[in-house]
């Protein structure tokens, strides 16, 4: 995962540059075993309900994040630059492959803070299936956005989501809104449609 036109470098230091790209595929790899030992780990009877709840849980922490902190305008340029690596470099070079998903490392960091939320909220035992889905939340939108810039599709609901997420992407007119990837269901209860 070199520097090329399609991906361009972000760094200077080639170790920094390197782990700044994932590969979509990375995330299912990586996520999806974490979420079944968590499924294998809980209560069956707690399975059925916890892992969708999860992933409901997900969807709204999505849109919450990447409308009130990607999209957050600091006023300083460290703020800015922060900015920048965290999500402007997506709205800058929107088609990159390898920027389309989180780094891993990055992932990782945030996925900390969430999952001991969560274990504190919850306890062991109904964490490990809620935790879940909510990972399993996190593959399904990391995949949808991957495939929304990058499949080639005519299924309907593929293309509402494509057009729904190009539009926050490339329309001046829809500035501040669509703000949900893998849904548009927080954008309608929070009016930002």
């Amino acid at each position: 995962m070199a520097s090329s036109p399609e991906s361009p470098r972000m760094f200077q230091n080639d170790f920094f540059d390197f782990f700044s790209r994932s590969p979509w595929w990375t995330v299912p790899l990586v996520w999806a075993p974490i979420a079944g030992y968590l499924i294998y780990l809980g209560p069956k009877d707690w399975r059925l309900g916890l892992v969708p709840v999860g992933m409901f849980v997900w969807g709204l922490t999505e849109y919450l994040l990447h409308r009130f902190v990607f999209h957050f305008e600091f006023e300083s340029k460290a703020g800015q630059y922060v900015h920048f690596l965290i999500h402007g470099v997506h709205h800058e070079w929107p088609n990159d492959r390898y920027r389309l998903v989180m780094p891993l490392v990055a992932a990782f960091l945030i996925a900390i803070p969430f999952s001991a939320f969560y274990y504190f909220l919850l306890g062991p035992v109904l964490f490990c299936p809620f935790f879940a889905g909510f990972l399993l939340g996190y593959v399904e939108y990391e995949c949808t956005h991957y495939a929304l810039h990058h499949l080639k599709s005519k299924h309907p609901v593929f293309m509402g989501l494509k057009r729904h997420h190009l539009l926050h992407h490339h329309s001046k007119a829809h500035a501040g809104t669509k703000f949900g990837v893998s849904s548009p269901l927080w954008d309608l209860v929070f009016k930002t449609r």
